[in-house]
């Protein structure tokens, strides 16, 4: 079968058994903080497990597209190296919510894999949990008497296994349970017993049963749940592996498009699937890549399409060291020239887009979000290397890259960790792992100490895990915030501190300390509806505490942040200051937000509907129901009825009325499957809400912006200034999501748009090296600068058009410096010597291009039959190099990397490619006349 055909066989088989089908959660959990990503099929099931969230059915089935590349589940350091373990893969599984529970799960398991699929029964092994003494867990002799009982294994095939293998966790709190294992025996002579569980490829786990039956709190502390429930997940491709007969998941089709894309955007041999050895040969680290490059591309393509995207924090941080990592073994190992794994793409697309259509619907998104990580790590990748180069040529054999190498690499390069270890391995160097977490760790106490601390994922997490150990003081400590509607800054009794852990401290506050202040009243908005929490000061006498951020637990507010001096004691009159330029920015962007909801509706359709929102002092962000891209004149006629609000100054009205009459306001917009309470605050703009509820059903409602919304918004709509969208895309499945900006953020856009044009239009004469610099100066000014979406538009024409003229400028001029650059090849052959039948070819060509040098290596390797070629070209102060072998003398042992390393060494440079052909440049163009005679004896040596 096919790797579509089993998904199918899967899917069919279980909903035969009345299981509903289920599509894939996000590998973004944006909803639970406790996760980096979704790392198992269960993941979106959490809150039935924890009996918050009935059931919808009793039974699902599904796949499960899933992450593992940080957290307590993480394969990260295992791709590549192995043919099994995958950043990114499909889980396959079933879940019963208080339904079936072990019987089911493993006679069927037995059935799906024996019956259906024609697995051997002496090839299949299980392992069931052997207890622990320290949660006081007894033997599962349950699961392993089922084993024997309602399946055809053999009775030695089971195993017991302790906590490690046999206890399953989603994460450090949360639902948990034994599980019981099945593992394939792939030995010919089915020898594989002793070798279950024992990470070896020829014994390979393929499913894994588990059996929820607790909850881990905070504490470590394991309680029973109120019903056990089922959740299996058995990994895709390992099962495709085995059902196709390959010894490896990188030999089915699950793989072998995006080997063969690989192959043909880098031009490196065919992918020969060699494992590494303890001296990796260049064959291997070949291979080793083409497995990196393969996964990464996955993992990166499905994160971006969820909406995750690489920076410098939390998830964003785990996909920038996956995408610098597969790019710097496409690099060095594949001889990749250039940034590449976007181009990538489409092909991965092609393969599960059937599946997974949020991979064509967001490949164009997916494609430009890599390629602007590729092209920046590209321009340090080299300066990095150059700065490993410089501190290991220092070390002997055996040496040891220092802390302060490993936290400049990552701090100054971009270098992840793991990277540098990566490199340090391939030469036999160690890396001071400890040291450097040690100077990170300083480096992050000076950021807290300049008010840093406390970055997004931190504050969430802080926040999820106060509320999941539901406090008991919360139900006395209810904070009254009606004042975040009035004013920005009041007094009010200070009740005490909040930990991590949920507990509430009366105790004094003094030191530097991450923690959440709590007081009677506040006029900070905690984060709610879409609208981020505020940011401001609370302040006793000289004592100053500084709140990053804003959360509801309950109907107590959390002012979240840093002690920056004095001490705190509860039962003080404190000043509650909220930041009020950011304040006032966001209120004029969630006042936004709503104009643009009803812009959305009356250009598109009644079925605009919200899915989700981010309003905050730089932008609001609408995700929206509608089936395809807006047109220009879509986009044109939104903003046209925002400004047109905006230039009437239209007041903006609220009042807090019953959920029914609210809901019987004609026209009035609610957020679809929202819990809203008995009373709802009410806000419209144009008409105060009394009026509205006088005459609830006039149509002329339909021309007003009304909704239900606890947000806080300006006065009137003129105090927006002005309005532009600035992205529009689609997020998933007839979902789209459209960004947009107020007051000055949106007059700096448009002037920035339209000095940008009066560039492009000065560019249309120009040619040869001033078009290039133009061109590129609007490229990289359209990629930092935030414009509105129409002049982005335009620009990206008329770049397109320019683009279009270098290119035929270029062909032009091509056809004459082609001639011209053989015709100096043709000196360079006949001024060669001879070495051992082989010429050796090395001379400046001041002033060639970097395409001139490859193509005059090409002719000369081409009329010699056998030759050694190093080509400089000269010209200012920096020097082009290629170095290039024949395919005889590479079968000799001979490589151009090498060569090429020579060279740099000799005009203080370097560089990369393959063993046939590498480039790179140096910075010292006077050492050339000097550097050319010592490499023709260099070569003469070994040739």
């Amino acid at each position: 079968m096919t790797s579509n055909e089993i998904r199918q066989a899967f899917l069919d088989f279980f909903a035969e058994r009345a299981h509903a089908y289920v599509p894939s959660s996000p590998v973004v959990p944006l909803e639970d903080p406790t996760l980096l990503f979704t790392n198992a099929g269960m993941n979106q099931f959490k809150a039935i497990f924890l009996g918050t969230e009935a059931a919808e059915h009793a039974r699902v089935a599904n796949t499960q597209k899933c992450i593992r590349a940080g957290g307590k589940h993480n394969d990260l350091d295992d791709v590549g190296k192995d043919t099994y373990h995958h950043t990114f893969f499909e889980m396959l599984g079933n879940w019963s919510f208080g339904d079936y529970f072990k019987e089911e799960a493993i006679r069927w398991a037995w059935d799906l894999l024996h019956h259906k699929f024609g697995i051997p029964a002496e090839r299949l092994h299980a392992t069931y949990f052997a207890g622990d003494a320290v949660d006081g867990l007894e033997p599962d002799d349950e699961a392993r008497d089922l084993w024997t009982r309602v399946t055809g294994i053999d009775p030695s095939h089971v195993h017991a296994f302790g906590k490690k293998d046999n206890f399953w966790e989603m994460a450090e709190t949360g639902p948990c349970g034994p599980c019981t294992e099945i593992h394939v025996d792939l030995t010919p002579d089915l020898s594989g017993g002793p070798l279950v569980n024992g990470d070896d490829a020829r014994v390979i786990e393929v499913w894994n049963l588990v059996f929820i039956q607790f909850n881990r709190d905070a504490t470590r502390k394991l309680t029973r749940l109120p019903a056990c429930h089922v959740d299996t997940g058995m990994g895709f491709e390992r099962l495709v592996a085995v059902l196709q007969g390959k010894k490896s998941n990188y030999d089915t089709d699950v793989f072998t498009p995006l080997l063969e894309a690989i192959r043909k955007e880098t031009g490196a041999p065919a992918y020969a699937g060699t494992l590494p050895s303890a001296a990796p040969t260049a064959e291997e680290l070949r291979d080793v890549s083409y497995r990196v490059v393969a996964d990464h591309l996955r993992t990166l393509s499905f994160a971006i399409a969820d909406g995750a995207a690489p920076s410098n924090d939390g998830r964003g941080h785990v996909l920038r060291r996956i995408l610098r990592r597969g790019f710097r073994y496409g690099r060095v190992y594949l001889g990749a020239d250039g940034p590449f794994i976007h181009k990538l793409v489409g092909a991965l697309a092609a393969q599960m887009g059937d599946q997974f259509p949020e991979l064509r619907r967001q490949q164009a998104h997916i494609e430009a979000v890599i390629r602007e990580e590729e092209e920046s790590f590209g321009r340090t990748l080299d300066q990095g290397q150059r700065h490993f180069d410089s501190v290991a040529e220092k070390l002997g054999p055996g040496g040891k890259i220092d802390a302060e190498t490993a936290f400049k690499l990552h701090d100054t390069y971009g270098f992840p960790i793991d990277l540098t270890e990566i490199i340090a391995g391939e030469r036999g160097f160690a890396v001071d792992r400890q040291g450097y977490e040690t100077r990170m760790e300083e480096a992050k106490e000076l950021a807290r100490k300049g008010g840093k601390f406390g970055d997004i994922d931190e504050i969430r997490a802080f926040t999820h895990a106060v509320g999941q150990n539901r406090a008991p003081f919360f139900e006395t400590t209810k904070t009254d915030d009606r004042a975040k509607f009035s004013t920005f800054e009041l007094e009010a009794e200070l009740i005490g501190w909040v930990d991590a852990e949920g507990r509430l401290s009366e105790e004094p506050l003094e030191g530097d300390r991450f923690c959440a202040l709590v007081t009677r009243a506040t006029p900070f908005y905690a984060e709610q509806g879409g609208q981020v929490g505020d940011r401001g000061t609370i302040t006793h006498g000289g004592s100053r505490f500084e709140v990053v951020d804003t959360q509801r637990v309950q109907d107590t507010v959390l002012h979240l942040g840093n002690l920056t001096g004095g001490r705190f004691e509860a039962g003080l009159p404190v000043r509650l200051a909220v930041e009020e330029g950011r304040r006032r920015r966001i209120m004029a962007n969630h006042s936004a937000t709503h104009l643009l909801n009803l812009g959305l509706r009356n250009t598109l359709g009644e079925h605009v509907m919200q899915k989700g929102s981010l309003v905050d002092d730089g932008k609001t962000r609408f995700d929206f129901a509608h089936k395809k891209g807006l047109e220009a004149a879509e986009i044109e006629q939104v903003e046209a009825l925002v400004d047109e609000r905006i230039t009437a100054g239209q007041g903006v009205y609220d009042l807090e009325v019953e959920l029914p009459r609210a809901l019987g306001i004609h026209s009035l917009r609610a957020v679809f499957g929202e819990k809203y309470p008995e009373k709802v605050r009410v806000v419209s703009f144009g008409r105060p809400v009394e009026e509205l509820l006088e005459d609830p059903e006039n149509p002329a409602w339909h021309e007003l912006s009304i909704e239900l919304c606890g947000g806080t918004h300006v006065a009137d709509a003129g105090a927006l200034g002005a309005f532009c969208l600035v992205s529009e895309e689609g997020i998933q499945k007839g979902v789209r999501r459209v960004v947009g900006i107020t007051g000055e953020a949106a007059q700096h856009a448009r002037a920035e748009a339209a000095e940008l044009g009066r560039k492009a239009d000065a560019l249309a004469g120009a040619s040869g090296d001033a078009l290039h610099a133009g061109v590129a100066e609007l490229l990289r000014e359209l990629g930092e600068k935030t414009l509105p979406l129409l002049a982005r538009q335009g620009l990206q024409a008329q770049v397109e058009a320019l683009q279009s003229e270098i290119k035929r400028q270029h062909k032009e001029t091509s056809r004459g410096q082609g001639a011209e650059i053989l015709e100096r090849a043709a000196a360079v052959l006949e001024g060669g010597q001879d070495a051992g039948g082989s010429r050796l070819l090395v001379a400046d060509l001041p002033g060639a291009a970097t395409d001139q040098l490859r193509l005059a290596a090409d002719w000369l390797r081409q009329k010699s039959g056998s030759a050694a070629v190093c080509l400089f070209a000269t010209g200012g102060e920096k020097v082009a190099i290629l170095a290039a072998f024949t395919p005889d003398l590479v079968d000799k042992g001979l490589d151009a990397r090498v060569l090429l390393k020579e060279a740099g060494r000799l005009i203080g440079g370097g560089g990369g490619g393959k063993a046939e052909l590498a480039q790179g440049g140096g910075k010292d163009a006077g050492a050339v006349p000097g550097a050319i005679p010592q490499l023709l004896s260099w070569l003469a040596e070994r040739v």
